[in-house]
């Protein structure tokens, strides 16, 4: 499902999707490093996990592991987007990350 129908469906505030999208845009490898590392997890045998264990990995990959002058931060409001992102992307994955309604709702930031 395209993630311009999940925020109809799930009352996603659109200014959070733009700054996403924005973010996306301007960073793909780290949505490039989300696909790799749930990949990691899936072929050791996991049928779930948190988004938010992928996320801190990058975290961890980008600003402890390799030394870089990239100035990005991934925010916490997009890891729930990068997980919809993924099994949209992936839909043979579909349910690997756990997701529920998003709280942030018309919120203008």
């Amino acid at each position: 499902m395209p993630l311009e129908v999940l925020v109809m469906n799930n009352n996603i505030n659109p200014p959070l999707l733009v700054r996403f999208d924005t973010f996306h845009a301007d960073n793909p490898q780290v949505y490039e490093m989300f696909k790799k590392f749930t990949f990691m997890a899936i072929h050791k045998g996991h049928n779930r996990l948190s988004a938010w264990m992928i996320a801190n990995r990058i975290r961890w990959e980008t600003q402890i592991e390799v030394i870089t002058t990239d100035d990005y931060k991934i925010s916490n409001d997009y890891i729930a987007l990068y997980s919809r992102k993924f099994m949209e992307d992936f839909p043979e994955h579909e349910g690997f990350f756990r997701t529920k309604a998003m709280k942030r709702l018309n919120d203008g930031k």
